[in-house]
This record gives C-alpha cells, structure tokens and sequence, in this order.
C-alpha cells in the first residue's frame, strides 16, 4: 500500500470537547470548527484571477484539476539565506544533490525548511528565501507543471518586483504556498492537492497529500 502524508498546515478549532462539556449534564460535549478562510490563507494555491488582472483570469472553479495532481519531487534549498533569492544555481544545484530527475510536466516542490524553523512565530512571515528571476525563469525551462513552497510566497521577501509571481502570470504556472514539506524532502511521488470548489475565489484552500510508493 502506498503512504499518505499529509503536506498542509493545521487550521484550528473553534470550540473543543473540554470548553463545551460543562455546559451539559450526563457527559455530553461537542466539537465545532468556526473560521473565517481567506482564500490565500492557508494552505493553499493560488488561482490565476491572484496573479493576474486581466478580468478574463480564470478563479479557482474554473482550473483545470490536471494543475493540482501529479507527479513530483521536492528538493532541499534551505541552505539559502532568508530574504535572498533563489537562483537558477541554486536549484541545479539542488537537483543534484537530491539524486533525483526533474521530468518535464513533473510537480517541484521547495523545501526552504521555514515552516519547520518558525511555525507560530512571526518570523515565518519574513525570515525566508524566495525565487529570483533566474530561478523563477529556470522552472518555466525545466517545464514544470506546477509548483509549491513551505512559506508564505515563492517570491524573496524583501522584493518590490515579485519576479516569480510575474513568471506566472506570463506563463500560467500557478503554485502552492504555506505547504509542509519535511518528510518529502529529495523525494519522488505523486502529488495531490485539490483545492476548495469556491466560485469566483481567488485562492484555494488545499488539504495537499504526498503518496509515496506503489
């Protein structure tokens, strides 16, 4: 049998069993989960009407769910500095050392380790690394399908030109963000993350699974 692992972020609970069992008699209790989701919240992919303004942008329920299934790979960057770019070199680089091959139409996924350094603080909003230009450009030449990221965006942080979402919106490659990658990590397998059927969103919140083996 091939092995699940769950690759999304937790979205909390709004009432749990201990805060609403003393309001019953006999042991009664119940669980709810109440939230308001933006729809590039969390886990999530974004729709092309995110990156684009062209008014004809598809939203969400209107992707094709060829986009969020798949083959892919996950490589290790983590060595990048936070609010440095992501290079072409880097990614070669890599690549190689993860022993595995990028084949065209595959999934990539980055593993900058920033929700493992920083979950819950407010360090994962700023302390990573993002694509560049040359690494932006080096998916669209390596035919990637679709991609993904355990931060907030596969942009650097600190730029004012966001290259890699502008790499999308030219060459309709969308992407996920605030993923879990650490156990996938120089890891070949198939890829499913299908986001919610919300008309008109501009995001999908995604429960993205990694299955690995036969």
């Amino acid at each position: 049998m091939p092995k699940l692992i769950d690759l999304s972020q937790d979205v909390f609970q709004h009432a749990t069993h201990e805060e609403t069992r003393p309001r019953f008699e006999g042991g009664f209790s119940f669980q709810t989960l109440g939230f308001m989701l933006n729809d590039n919240g969390p886990t999530h992919v974004d729709s092309f009407s995110h990156l684009d303004p062209d008014p004809d942008a598809q939203t969400i329920d209107q992707m094709s769910l060829d986009l969020f299934f798949g083959p892919a790979i996950c490589i290790d960057v983590s060595e990048v500095p936070p609010k440095t770019d992501i290079t072409s070199d880097h990614l070669e680089k890599a690549l190689a050392n993860s022993g595995l091959e990028l084949n065209r139409g595959d999934m990539l996924f980055l593993y900058t380790a920033t929700f493992d350094r920083y979950r819950g603080t407010n360090a994962y909003l700023s302390e990573f690394p993002g694509l560049g230009s040359s690494g932006a450009e080096w998916i669209v030449e390596k035919g990637v399908k679709t991609f993904g990221v355990d931060s907030p965006t596969p942009d650097n942080p600190v730029s004012t030109t966001y290259p890699c979402h502008m790499m999308c919106r030219r060459e309709h490659i969308t992407h996920y963000e605030n993923l879990n990658l650490s156990e996938v990590v120089n890891t070949r397998f198939t890829f499913a993350g299908f986001p919610l059927k919300v008309i008109g969103a501009h995001g999908g919140p995604t429960r993205a699974v990694a299955i690995v083996g036969d």
